[in-house]
């Protein structure tokens, strides 16, 4: 007892000079007569007090007095050291004046700690709550930082409630419970009606949750509300916490089905919904009703895809990302075939019409294939799946190229004006940077169509200090990987090899496999021409990729995800791989930058057809290949020799294709398949299709300095500059469209006072829009304010877009604009 006395005297003895010890119940003077304290004189009051009142005022003004009394305090009539006392500090013996002690707080509050004694017979709870603790703490205040940590949060009420309505989705009460005995739930329910307007007969967190998650949802579907605006400001930052967000799914499924909100929203537009997304079921009514709506073709596609891009916003578009973007792409994709003219004059136009906008629905299709497979909804999507697959076999693929055909059929030479020969590609490509001293680097993609290097094409000019240009290139044919492969290489005569193999000689040698094609190679530029494969290279460490960038002027590098996936057992990953392939060409290309490479070219050996629905018996041609000798076969084209013509098939003897020798090659018309066990049916190549002959070719540069910028947004002021209500609706403009080089950009919103208070709920918004029409670029943003407006009532508020320091979590401001805060108590009113 002696000890904690002592430490109690010290720390009161570090804040005043003299204490008064009342020995209440006399039992304390053997401690008081013991007790050695350094630099500080003992005297106990006995009948003295003006004496000791003269001594400790005026002879020895900055001497520490401990001033005992046996006995309790005397009146404040009969007590001359009363204002002595008032002045200076008490000590008190009880264990509520112990508490206070240890404390280090004043008298003031022993009515508080006295009213929660529980909180303090622990030590662990009293330590952290003078960790907590300021000089200018109010007993509000105190009790705030108690609830806090009972409750294992920041000394914050919305802190408080997160953390219990935590517990509340784990099945657990330790901490309310904790809060009840330590008797702070009147004060709880105090502050939740004090800012949330949380009023109720039995209050509980879990009747909380409910009317929180009710009166928000109405809030939105213009229903009847119990909770004040601050309700739904601390919805939005609970849902939008990483910490907390668990809780707020698991409390959202829960509430849901409480209020009844899945038969509720079966009786809404989904219109009504899209700023909403407090239950999963929200997302669930919105997609399904997207579904049929782009289905029955009742909403335009510029509208799914603005109603899209506003749900990325929302706390559950992760989990349904692939079916919005499905839909959005189905969208797009219809509209694009309405407004596709598919016809054509020739092989040449047909490549440009091709080049120009009709590669668009082919990736169009991919894309929604893609993103329906991604999403794991086969049953909700069956319908929109097999509207667009019909579209795009019957409406698109088997028009256009059965239009292509009749131009195939007519040529006596596989060429196309204008459009380079892939047998051309050293030549025209790679030779110029040679003559010029230049080193090149070429990327070849197995099965890399036109359209997937269009998507790489952006993706490349996204990245700063990259330029690239895309050009077609007619494929050989057949447009098979052997031939494409030879071709790429430097050449003067291709022969397809005599034999069953499939193989193509180039001058003579063998192009199969890697080896022969670095002999070829080497025959340009000797010793300074190889070739590997992209998982090699990206194996190398950085020393030695730079070495083989520095010691090679050529170097060829082989990728294969494709066409290795469009295999029997794997070809409906295809569009999967594709994704795959477009993000390790990216890595392939920054790694070549990275070792010093400055020119890449991309390009691919052949395109190739896909259709995702199972193939009719329509799909395949009429009629069997014959002939005299059949030495190769596969879905989209023969090789041998004394082939019969057909009416199924066009025959071109090689001369027609630039190729030596006397082999045969039977195409099958338009996109007819051959019937052959073992083989892939839904993905093929090798035959005369826009798809597949047509190749990308990409030429890439890493320029120095950065090319990249980011858009500018503008905040636009109404007529009027007051707020006068408790929602405030701002108009937010985008000054660019989103292109390549012009960057979208990440901002968050929120309405401030002066002193940098945070009065409104706050928005991440992404301006990421592309169209040209200014007026498709304004996005409006609705606030909601918070009690805490009502304190800046008659001043200047602050509209701010902060933007986020790249790799940190902070924020800096962007762009402001003051409003005047005018609101009148009817504002109250307003939900």
């Amino acid at each position: 007892m002696e000890n904690r006395i002592a430490q109690a005297l010290t720390r009161l003895f570090e804040r005043h000079r003299i204490i008064f010890w009342y020995d209440v119940k006399r039992e304390l003077r053997a401690d008081f007569e013991g007790l050695q304290l350094a630099g500080v004189e003992k005297i106990e009051l006995t009948n003295n007090e003006f004496g000791v009142k003269y001594r400790i005022l005026r002879e020895q003004p900055a001497q520490k007095f401990l001033l005992y009394r046996e006995g309790s305090q005397p009146d404040d009539l009969d007590n001359w050291l009363l204002d002595v006392q008032l002045a200076h500090g008490e000590f008190r013996t009880d264990q509520i004046g112990l508490w206070l002690s240890e404390l280090e707080l004043g008298l003031d509050f022993a009515d508080v700690v006295q009213a929660h004694a529980e909180f303090y017979r622990a030590i662990k709870r009293k330590d952290a709550l003078k960790r907590l603790l300021k000089p200018d703490d109010t007993p509000g205040m105190i009790r705030l930082k108690m609830l806090a940590v009972c409750a294992g949060s920041e000394p914050r009420i919305d802190s408080v409630l997160e953390n219990l309505l935590a517990e509340l989705s784990d099945k657990r009460d330790e901490k309310i419970k904790l809060i009840q005995r330590c008797s702070l739930d009147k004060f709880l329910w105090e502050q939740m009606k004090r800012h949330y307007g949380y009023d109720s007969k039995e209050p509980g967190i879990q009747d909380f949750s409910i009317e929180l998650f009710k009166s928000c949802y109405a809030m939105g579907t213009d229903g009847q509300v119990q909770l004040t605006s601050d309700a739904i400001v601390f919805l939005k930052r609970w849902k939008d916490s990483r910490q907390f967000e668990e809780s707020f799914e698991t409390l959202s499924e829960e509430c849901a089905e409480i209020l009844g909100i899945e038969h509720d929203l079966g009786k809404r537009d989904f219109r009504e919904l899209l700023e909403l997304d407090y239950f999963r079921l929200i997302d669930q009514k919105i997609v399904s009703d997207l579904v049929r709506a782009v289905a029955s073709r009742t909403v335009s596609s510029g509208d799914v895809t603005l109603w899209v891009r506003q749900r990325r916003q929302g706390h559950w578009y992760r989990e349904f990302q692939h079916l919005y973007e499905a839909v959005d792409y189905a969208s797009q994709f219809i509209h694009a075939l309405d407004e596709a003219n598919l016809t054509m004059d020739s092989l040449t136009d047909g490549i440009e019409r091709y080049t120009r906008s009709w590669f668009r629905i082919d990736q169009l299709y991919r894309k929604f294939v893609y993103h329906v497979r991604g999403s794991g909804q086969a049953s909700l999507m069956a319908t929109l799946s097999d509207q667009i697959e019909k579209l795009y076999s019957n409406n698109y693929l088997l028009k256009v190229n059965d239009r292509w055909q009749s131009f195939v059929d007519v040529v006596t030479k596989w060429e196309a004006a204008s459009i380079p020969l892939q047998k051309n590609f050293f030549k025209r490509w790679v030779q110029p940077f040679l003559e010029k001293d230049n080193k090149v680097y070429v990327i070849i993609s197995d099965a890399f169509r036109y359209e997937i290097g269009d998507e790489l094409l952006s993706l490349i000019r996204q990245e700063d200090r990259y330029d690239a240009t895309l050009e077609p290139a007619l494929s050989m044919l057949p447009s098979y990987t052997q031939l494409g492969m030879a071709a790429l290489l430097p050449n003067t005569v291709l022969t397809l090899a005599d034999n069953q193999t499939g193989t193509v000689e180039v001058d003579g040698q063998s192009s199969q496999g890697t080896a022969n094609r670095i002999k070829i190679l080497d025959r340009s530029n000797p010793q300074r021409a190889t070739a590997i494969k992209a998982e090699e290279l990206m194996a190398l460490n950085r020393e030695d990729c730079r070495s083989l960038v520095r010691d090679h002027d050529v170097v060829y590098i082989y990728h294969n995800r494709i066409d290795s996936t469009g295999k029997p057992v794997t070809e409906d990953r295809v569009f999967d791989a594709v994704e795959e392939t477009l993000q390790e060409l990216i890595r392939l290309i920054k790694k070549l930058t990275g070792a010093n490479a400055s020119n890449l070219l991309v390009t691919s050996d052949h395109g190739f057809i896909y259709q995702n629905q199972a193939i009719e018996e329509s799909d395949f041609a009429q009629e069997e290949a014959e002939g005299n000798q059949i030495l190769f076969r596969d879905r989209r084209f023969v090789l041998g020799k004394g082939l019969k013509e057909k009416a199924s098939f066009r025959k071109f003897q090689s001369s027609e294709l630039a190729l030596k020798g006397d082999i045969e090659v039977l195409i099958p018309k338009s996109i007819n398949r051959l019937r052959l066990k073992g083989s892939s049916i839904r993905f093929v190549h090798g035959g005369a299709s826009l798809q597949e002959v047509v190749i990308p070719v990409i030429r890439i540069n890493k320029k120095r300095q950065s090319d990249i910028s980011t858009v500018e947004v503008e905040i636009i002021r109404g007529s009027n500059s007051a707020i006068t209500s408790g929602q405030v609706a701002v108009t937010l403009y985008q000054a660019q469209p989103v292109t390549d080089k012009v960057q979208s950009r990440n901002l968050r919103a929120g309405i401030y006072t002066q002193s940098g208070d945070l009065i409104s709920d706050s928005h991440d918004l992404t301006f990421d829009l592309t169209s040209d029409n200014p007026r498709e670029r304004e996005l409006q943003v609705r606030f909601v304010l918070t009690r805490k407006a009502d304190d800046a009532n008659g001043q200047e508020v602050i509209l701010r877009l902060d933007e986020k320091l790249t790799g940190t979590s902070h924020y800096k401001e962007y762009k402001s604009l003051r409003y005047m805060m005018r609101r009148s108590f009817t504002s109250d009113f307003d939900f």
